[in-house]
Parts: structure tokens; C-alpha cells; sequence
């Protein structure tokens, strides 16, 4: 994307996910979100003499999971490494990641923006450690220190300078996001800071090669935040260099409030980090039957189902959202087992049943609808037993509060089945036309859209039970005369 006309803009992102293990990295001490603080800790977080870490083997198995579904190469001999980076919020004053060996290489991330579809380049995948969080606001004269969080496994997810707009990256950490949710290594909650993001910005002039110097924005704790901050840099260094002035390589922050960035520290290099390998931990090797069994686990991925639901002849819309969670894939596939009205399905699952999930603040798999009854429902449409109307307000909410009673059984129940034996019909016609001659004139002078008045009439006083097409044949057959 050109930056007004002259510049272009690199990005590159490091996203941190916190893996949804119970126990953390190297200790079995709880990985939960939340608990009084200094609860979740035990002699090892808080790196007492002679204690030992051991590896998770359970964060080891999800970061190969994400690996897999970034389509990266597995590293199948692993280490730790210390990094000696003073943390104030963890213990033992440097953190355990890895630093030569990720344990993911390269990989990719496919993305649809407005513009085009493209394939986000990985440069790695690697496991570490969290740190705890120090608290500012509580004591006037002290910093307080909650170690709950320290050790928590994460996975650091880190892309090629390959991004060239706030756009782009803002769909990269929204399918980010999608994807570690969907296969179930992170809960993807930004707000609870399951979710961080990093992002490198640096321009350069159209038609360069060279990466200009970078600027690197910490800790968006949203998918809106990160677009705003890197529109907000991408503005800042254009305006800076257009003055004369030279960009510095520096670590900012974003303001929520004003949406801006603000400087924290010139930032340091890696070498400065002085990373060696981690004494206290083994290595470890990954057979081919572990990594197997982990790729055999993952369900379909949402670019696998995009390009199977497009060869429905779904439109693109109804793809995009039924790809959207897999809680909503997952019911769609489940619904195409009893009917092969594909676009009726997409339309009662993103029509009256995404509005009524929304309604009790659940989900497709928790609403307590079975995917044969949705079927159902569409039958009795498609039949003519019932219009879409009386079957969305009236037969899926009571399927859905009795939920062992079948869709026939309640619109019998409710009398709601559709008539269509055409003297029934007629009688409510001849009632309609009786009532409106002067409509009737109308109509017969020329005035043809009345139709839709008598056709709504009819449907009004025989309480959704008149068959519409029979009404609208019976309507124009006795209009003519």
C-alpha cells in the first residue's frame, strides 16, 4: 500500500498467546486467570534456592498445534534460553524463552482484506514464559507485585516485515485470534491480556528495499488498538521525515484515550539480551509419532471450510461468517447432514438464530438447538407446511425452550400449519376483496402493485396461515374478471 503517494510502510507484528494449559511453564502452580493476588505461586516462581523447573508438556503439544495450523516447519530438537533482561515482576530476574531454536520456522497466515487475499509470512513461533504484573495505582509509596501471572506459558507468534497497511494488520491479528480460539490453545481475550500484540512500523520510500528504522508500539490490547496505533505512527514518521527530522529507534506506547503513542525507551537490540542456554532445563526432541498425533487431532481449519463452503454456492458473505467461530462451522456441518438446502441453513443460522444466540448471550453449540431440528424446521418450509415467518417467531423459539418436541408436533399444536386447499384460501380472499373495493378499482385500472396489499390482507386475517402462492393465484385469477 503507498503511504500518500511517496512512502510505503512495513510492518511486522509479534502477537503473544497465552496458552490454556492448567498448570504453568515450568511449575505445576495454576495457569487461571484472576485469583487473589501472590495465590497462584510456589517456591519455584519465586526462584528459591535448589528449586528446579520442568517443562510443560502440555504447552509444548499447543504450540506444535499452532505451528500446524500456521503451516510451519516443526523443530524437532528444542532448548530453553535465559533471557537476561531485568523483570521486575518475575523472580528470579530473567526470563526462560527460546531463542535459536523456536520451536516453529516460517509458516504463514492467509488474510482477505478489501484489496486482495494474501499469505502473511512467519518468521517464528516460539514458547517462553509471562512475567507477573506490577500494579502503580494501589499504594501511593510502593509498587505492588502480583506473581500470578508469572510462568504462564505463552506462545510469541512473529511475523516477516510483510505487512504494508493498518488494514492488513488488523485482519492478520483478527485471524490471529480466530485460530488460536478455534483450535483451542488460547482463548483469544485481549481484554483479560490473553492476547497481546507488539507491532514493528517503519516506512520507506515507494520503490525501496531497505527496512527504514522501526519503531516498535507494545502492548495493544485490542484489535481496534492496533490499527489505530500503527495509522497513528504511520502519520507520525511521514510527518517527521517531511520535516527534516530522522526517526529513532525507539519502544512507544499507545494511548487508548487519545489514540496516539508516546516514547518509553530507545530500544534494544537483541545481542543486548545476552541469551544462553537455559542450565536448569533439558532439551528436549520431538519424535515424528508425537507431532503426528497432534496433527491428527486439529480439526478443519477455517481456510479449508472457506474454499469447501464457497463450492456450495454460498455467497460470500454467508461463508465468511460461517467461518467465522467454529462453534458456527461446527453447526452448519452438522445441519448439512440432514438437508442439502445449504443457503436456507446459512440463512436461518445468520438470520433468526444468530439473533436469538445473541439474545440469551450464547453460542450455536450451547443454544440447545439440535442441528436434525433445524433441519426440520427447514422442511416444514420447504414443504409449505409453514411460511419462514411463523417458523422463525413461533416454532424455533418453542423447539428451543422444549427442546425434545419436534417442529411438526408444535406447529400442530399452535395451529399454525399453512392452508393451502384453495377453497379455504378463497373464503379469506373473497372477505379481503369484499373489504376494499375501492382498492379493487384501482387495481383493475391499472394500479397492478396493489397486489402485495390483498396478498399482506389475506395473510393478516387467516394469521399466517394462507399459503401465499395459492393466495396470490387465487388473487390474480379473480382480479381479472
Amino acid at each position: 500500500m503507498n503511504v500518500h503517494g511517496k512512502y510505503e510502510a512495513v510492518i511486522g507484528l509479534e502477537v503473544h498467546a497465552q496458552l490454556q494449559t492448567l498448570s504453568k511453564l515450568f511449575s505445576g502452580d495454576s495457569a487461571a486467570f484472576g485469583g487473589d493476588p501472590n495465590t497462584h505461586i510456589s517456591p519455584i516462581i519465586l526462584a528459591h534456592p535448589g528449586t528446579l523447573p520442568k517443562t510443560n508438556k502440555k504447552a509444548v503439544e499447543y504450540a506444535i498445534k499452532m505451528g500446524l495450523a500456521c503451516h510451519c516447519e516443526i523443530e524437532r530438537y528444542n532448548y530453553f534460553a535465559r533471557k537476561n533482561y531485568f523483570y521486575p515482576d518475575l523472580p528470579k530476574g530473567y526470563q526462560v524463552s527460546q531463542h535459536t531454536t523456536p520451536i516453529c520456522k516460517g509458516g504463514y497466515v492467509a488474510i482477505r482484506t478489501k484489496a486482495a487475499e494474501r499469505k502473511i509470512q512467519l518468521n517464528r513461533i516460539h514458547l517462553e514464559e509471562d512475567a507477573g504484573k506490577s500494579i502503580h495505582d494501589i499504594d501511593e509509596n510502593y509498587t505492588c507485585v502480583d506473581f500470578n501471572r508469572a510462568g504462564v506459558p505463552l506462545i510469541e507468534i512473529v511475523t516477516e516485515p510483510d505487512m504494508h497497511s493498518a488494514e492488513e494488520a488488523f485482519q492478520y491479528v483478527t485471524e490471529i485470534r480466530k485460530l488460536v480460539r478455534w483450535i483451542g490453545v488460547c482463548d483469544g481475550n485481549m481484554e483479560e491480556g490473553s492476547l497481546r500484540c507488539d507491532a514493528n512500523v517503519s516506512i520507506r520510500l515507494k520503490g525501496e528495499t531497505a527496512l527504514g528504522t522501526k519503531v516498535e508500539v507494545k502492548n495493544l490490547n485490542s484489535i481496534r488498538n492496533v490499527k489505530k496505533a500503527i495509522e497513528y505512527e504511520i502519520e507520525r514518521m511521514i510527518a517527521l521525515v517531511e520535516e527534516g527530522g530522522k526517526i529513532t529507534q525507539q519502544t512507544r506506547s499507545f494511548d487508548a484515550e487519545t489514540d496516539t503513542t508516546f516514547a518509553i525507551r530507545d530500544k534494544e537490540e537483541a545481542n543486548d539480551y545476552r541469551y544462553f542456554a537455559e542450565p536448569d532445563l533439558t532439551p528436549f526432541r520431538l519424535t515424528e509419532e508425537f507431532i503426528s498425533g497432534i496433527k491428527s487431532s486439529l480439526p478443519a481449519l477455517p481456510e479449508e471450510l472457506y474454499l469447501k463452503y464457497s463450492a456450495l454456492g454460498l455467497s460470500e458473505y454467508d461463508v465468511q461468517q460461517l467461518c467465522d467461530e467454529k462453534s458456527t462451522a461446527d453447526f452448519f456441518a452438522d445441519t448439512c447432514k440432514y438437508t442439502h438446502n445449504y443457503k436456507a441453513i446459512a440463512n436461518w443460522m445468520l438470520g433468526p438464530l444468530r439473533q436469538m444466540a445473541h439474545e440469551k448471550k450464547t453460542s450455536f453449540d450451547t443454544i440447545g438447538l439440535e442441528a436434525k431440528t433445524l433441519a426440520d424446521i427447514i422442511a416444514l418450509v420447504e414443504e409449505g407446511k409453514v411460511n419462514f415467518s411463523i417458523a422463525s417467531t413461533k416454532i424455533l423459539p418453542a423447539v428451543i425452550d422444549r427442546p425434545t418436541t419436534f417442529p411438526l408436533q408444535i406447529a400442530t399444536e399452535l395451529n399454525l400449519l399453512q392452508v393451502s386447499k384453495p377453497d379455504d384460501v378463497e373464503a379469506w380472499i373473497n372477505e379481503v376483496l369484499n373489504k376494499m373495493p375501492e382498492k379493487v378499482v384501482e387495481f383493475k385500472k391499472g394500479k397492478k402493485g396493489l397486489i402485495g396489499l390483498f396478498v399482506g390482507e389475506v395473510k393478516r386475517i387467516s394469521k399466517g396461515k394462507a399459503d401465499p402462492k395459492i393466495a396470490t393465484q387465487l388473487l390474480e385469477e379473480k382480479l381479472k374478471n
